[in-house]
């Protein structure tokens, strides 16, 4: 693996050969390339252009010509320090041409093999898997994407993709050849979710996740690696089914147990590999580098000292964390990482808002609308190699401190620490919904810090920017203005509704006030009123008096049933069960020859007079009040048991 100094030269060779002179897009496909500068070159210059060598093992890759004889003989061979050597005059620029991605698509028992430029979309992909599987574009899901679900119309340039991808094709409107009943089956367990209780062997600690069964079992690993540390390389697991082969199969098809699962993960105690595990998860965009704190800093580019941003291990050396582990309440964190902010990058900066995140929502959103405001919210994180820069030269700008002051109410949080970090993505799940926080937890060390533009709408909160670390100045001030000319049309809006509204309740208040005094000199209907209420109160007494008669006839009635007989009786016993307009059963047992009155006293001991309720037969249907009550059961077909039902008459 390159030590940094070693990555600095591979930088200046990679960009002096290719000509691009933006650093985050040179490092991003040298680190997709991990840090391999023949096949980082190899994947920007077109084969078709010559040749250039390698000082190692004379390796060649593609790019323009060189000849021999047009340099001197005498020219300086180049330092041997240096991981390449240039074959073109360093002030040549190369176009750059579109990168040729290779796809392999799994669809049941088939692989189909897409090579694409990158500058082409995901539908165009779908067409051709059109053409080569025989399933329509619209029947079809397109699945393991390493940034999850996206649109047909995504560039593929966009997604920052390795050279060499895997996906699969859903089709869960289509039925397997073989069981239309398993394709079923398999669609419902797409759409369920499940619980996987996760334990972190070493710390003892326990992770309840929910996840669709669309997922695949690699962003199971991802968002552990999110909540661990444990890279997906080093993670060894306990607990996944036997079924469950492969990184790339989605949770319904790899026999977890639902609803809920149990998994343990450890960090393996050997990080030896095999080479082909090494070159797979070297495409994974969560595992670029092979150790934890080897990550590429190039703060000389930013005319900040070494020592300053550079290295992770020193830095954390220096520094006390900015906010407490585990902090109980969010204010105390806050005042902490204001305090630490302060002291390492003096007192010119944003007034952060010390209470929680819902309370910061109240301050900015839940005000008048003449007095609302923006909601920034700061991501900070200590191992960035671009975290110093961004806080002392943009954050801490005296023109960024001013306008965030005026138009925002700037809120803070420390990533740095596993533990706040999945707090935070609690507290963003929670509030911004899950496709928010699944972007910040894809988010990459080196990606931080990380400004969130918050504008709070009348049923929810609208993320309108998120902001890389990786910008100047001028782009900060411009994209803040950018979110405040949104906000302020969207605030225009909010004072004019809130301005007629206001109108309305004061005409609603004159209209009551109007109507209490009617009522203060209209003596008469007063009177009225209490004529009526000693009106109710008479025909409520009628009422009370008819209840208690009724329950007097009930408790005859009930009193002059006869006693219920045995199962095992001389006699033939009817069993009759007799369903209530609420739901209920009433069970009963009758001799055979019992007259049908006796049933009907039964129902209407029971508070269902036959005079008000009829009772229904099944099969064949029959209104059974219509029938003789002098007969028998046995007479009238009720014989030896049946369901009856109740319902009110008309």
């Amino acid at each position: 693996m390159a030590s940094n100094m070693d990555r600095e030269m591979i930088l200046a060779d990679f960009q002096a050969c290719t000509g691009i002179e933006n650093i985050d897009e040179a490092i991003t496909l040298l680190e997709q390339n991990n840090w391999d500068l023949v096949a980082a070159i190899n994947g920007v210059i077109p084969q078709e252009n010559g040749i250039l060598q390698s000082d190692y093992g004379g390796e060649t890759i593609q790019g323009p010509a060189f000849d021999p004889t047009s340099h001197p003989a005498s020219a300086p061979a180049p330092s041997s320090s240096s991981a390449f050597r240039p074959v073109m005059p360093s002030r040549q620029i190369v176009e750059r041409q579109p990168r040729m991605l290779d796809f392999r698509v799994e669809y049941r028992d088939r692989n189909v093999d897409v090579v694409l430029e990158d500058s082409c979309t995901v539908g165009e992909i779908k067409q051709i898997l059109e053409n080569e599987l025989q399933i329509p574009v619209s029947k079809m899901l397109l699945k393991g994407w390493k940034t999850g679900d996206v649109e047909d119309s995504t560039v593929l340039k966009s997604l920052h993709l390795p050279k060499n991808n895997s996906l699969y094709v859903l089709t869960p409107d289509l039925p397997p050849p073989s069981s239309s009943s398993h394709a079923g089956a398999l669609q419902e367990s797409l759409n369920q979710n499940f619980m996987l209780i996760i334990t972190h062997r070493e710390v003892q600690r326990e992770y309840n996740l929910n996840f669709s069964g669309s997922s695949t079992i690699q962003e199971v690993k991802r968002n552990v690696y999110d909540l661990t540390s444990i890279p997906v390389r080093h993670q060894l697991w306990e607990g996944w089914p036997a079924s469950a082969t492969d990184d790339s199969m989605c949770l319904a098809e790899s026999g977890l147990s639902y609803p809920c699962h149990r998994l343990t993960v450890g960090r393996r105690s050997s990080p030896a590999q095999t080479r082909e595990q090494s070159e797979e998860q070297s495409t994974d965009v969560h595992m670029v580098s092979d150790s934890d704190g080897d990550d590429f800093e190039d703060a000389s580019e930013f005319g900040v000292d070494d020592g300053e941003v550079f290295g992770m291990a020193s830095s954390a050396l220096r520094k006390s964390p900015m906010m407490p582990e585990n902090a109980e309440n969010e204010g105390d964190a806050l005042l902490q990482f204001t305090a630490e902010f302060s002291s390492r990058y003096g007192d010119c900066h944003p007034v952060f808002f010390i209470g929680s995140l819902e309370a910061a929502f109240q301050e900015a959103f839940y005000v008048k609308a003449r007095d609302r405001k923006l909601l920034a919210i700061y991501l900070h994180h200590d191992e960035s190699v671009l975290t110093n820069v961004f806080c002392s030269q943009m954050l801490c700008a005296e023109s960024i401190v001013s306008y965030l002051s005026q138009n925002f109410i700037t809120w803070a949080w420390d990533l740095t620490k596993d533990a706040n970090r999945a707090r935070f993505l609690t507290m963003c799940n929670r509030h911004f919904g899950s496709v928010v926080a699944q972007t910040i937890r894809t988010q990459k060390t080196d990606q931080f810090p990380l400004f969130l533009i918050i504008m709070g709408k009348r049923s929810s909160n609208e993320v309108l920017n998120v902001i890389q670390g990786n910008t100047t100045v001028d782009e900060l001030m411009m994209r803040l203005m950018a979110a405040m000319e949104i906000f302020t049309a969207q605030q225009q809006e909010d004072i004019k509704d809130e301005d007629e509204r206001e109108a309305r309740e004061n005409v609603k208040r004159e209209q009551d006030e109007a109507y209490r005094l009617s009522l203060e000199a209209d003596r008469a209907k007063r009177e009225a009123h209490e004529r009526e209420m000693a009106e109710q109160f008479r025909l409520e007494q009628i009422r009370k008096e008819q209840e208690e008669e009724r329950e007097a006839i009930r408790l005859s009635l009930e009193q002059a049933l006869p006693p219920e007989p045995k199962e095992e009786n001389a006699e033939p016993v009817s069993k009759l069960r007799i369903r209530t307009p609420s739901g209920e059963f009433l069970e009963r047992r009758f001799l055979a020859s019992n007259k049908l009155q006796i049933v009907f006293d039964f129902v209407a001991s029971k508070g269902f007079p036959w005079d008000e309720f009829k009772l229904l037969s099944t099969f064949p249907r029959r209104d059974v009040t219509q029938l003789d009550p002098n007969k028998s059961l046995l007479e009238v077909k009720l014989f030896p048991q049946e369901t009856l039902f109740l319902e009110a008459k008309e």
